[in-house]
């Protein structure tokens, strides 16, 4: 069990790179759009090697026709779960630190429970209270932001206290909720070959019309989407047209070596050795304990955010609000992934 928690927390490490890199670019006057929308470009490129040397040139193939078959699903899952997912983050940098975006985006559990609830999924009544713990200790860490910014401190131009609020936390929200949503759609097309006998049952009881879950969600007939890795290429490629119009409309300035080479790391660590070690590390899990264990290392990622910003930005360290907001949502973390 040590051995999985360790991986764990070494998968936390290169997640939380994430956000303290986007800070470092944020910094640097890069500009949030080449932040977000280069790294997935990355990605694509590296998923595409990856997954190409594992399974060879068939399975790109399969991948893509599978992608073909059903554009218009994938373009809004991936327009969604990764686009307007990591669109967030990055805009949200230009606002806040990075710990306390990375704080803010850990409502996602919270989201996720919404989510669920609007597919008609239950969940534990017990699991309402850790949710109200991260909820608070969300607040905490904005609250704590906003004690410490002032009009005359920049991150990207100005950062007034109902600034952080608005243009820091909120997007960071929409990531939150953004990233279950559209990783959720993935999961019921994927299970909807497998439950069509019971789909009527399962419909239902959801606040979604049925009409979308039969007309909009596809069946998609494959155990291509059991791979974790798969369904990532498939929603970084359905993320393209997002970018493309965003591009349009923003015309943001081109990006400097640093940037360019930032985002890669981005996508490496955090896109690649991360997700990577973390899966592996639920794979090896040989109990729900275990899984459970693993889960709640996400947590350590609100840490090593800190201490990145800190050795790499010369952050501050958090006010005592500030701390107890931390110590919330990570309490709210470990209790969610232990009992939910």
């Amino acid at each position: 069990m040590l051995k999985l928690i360790v991986i764990g927390l070494l998968a936390g490490v290169f997640f939380s790179s994430t956000f303290v890199l986007n800070e470092l670019m944020s910094h640097a006057n890069g500009h949030w759009f080449w932040s977000a929308s280069l790294r997935y470009l990355f990605m694509f490129a590296i998923l595409t090697l990856v997954i190409g040397a594992q399974h060879g040139l068939q399975r790109i193939i399969d991948l893509f026709a599978i992608f073909t078959k059903h554009w218009r699903f994938w373009c809004v899952t991936g327009g969604i779960g990764s686009g307007l997912f990591y669109a967030g983050i990055c805009y949200a940098a230009d606002h806040a630190s990075g710990w306390v975006v990375a704080s803010t985006f850990m409502f996602t559990v919270v989201a996720s429970l919404f989510v669920l609830a609007a597919f008609g999924q239950r969940f534990s009544k017990q699991v309402i209270v850790f949710a109200l713990l991260i909820f608070l200790g969300v607040v905490l860490v904005n609250l704590s932001e906003v004690s410490q910014a002032s009009p005359t401190e920049a991150v990207s131009g100005s950062s007034s206290g109902w600034q952080v609020i608005v243009f820091g936390a909120l997007p960071a929200l929409v990531a939150a909720f953004s990233y279950p949503f559209g990783n959720q759609l993935v999961w019921q097309a994927s299970h909807n070959a497998s439950n069509q006998s019971s789909t009527s049952n399962t419909t239902s009881d959801t606040l979604l019309p049925v009409s979308l879950l039969h007309r909009f969600i596809p069946t998609i007939e494959t155990d291509l989407l059991s791979n974790a890795f798969n369904k990532i290429w498939l929603m970084t490629l359905g993320s393209f047209p997002l970018w493309g119009l965003l591009a349009v409309v923003i015309r943001p300035p081109l990006p400097n070596a640093d940037q360019v080479f930032n985002t890669f790391l981005v996508a490496l660590f955090s896109g690649i050795i991360a997700t990577a070690l973390f899966l592996y590390a639920r794979g090896q899990a040989r109990s729900s304990q275990q899984v459970a264990g693993v889960d709640a290392t996400q947590a350590s990622e609100i840490i090593f955010a800190l201490i990145g910003g800190i050795i790499l930005l010369g952050t501050p360290l958090p006010s005592v609000t500030g701390i107890i907001g931390i110590m919330l949502i990570m309490s709210g973390l470990v209790l969610f992934a232990k009992y939910a």
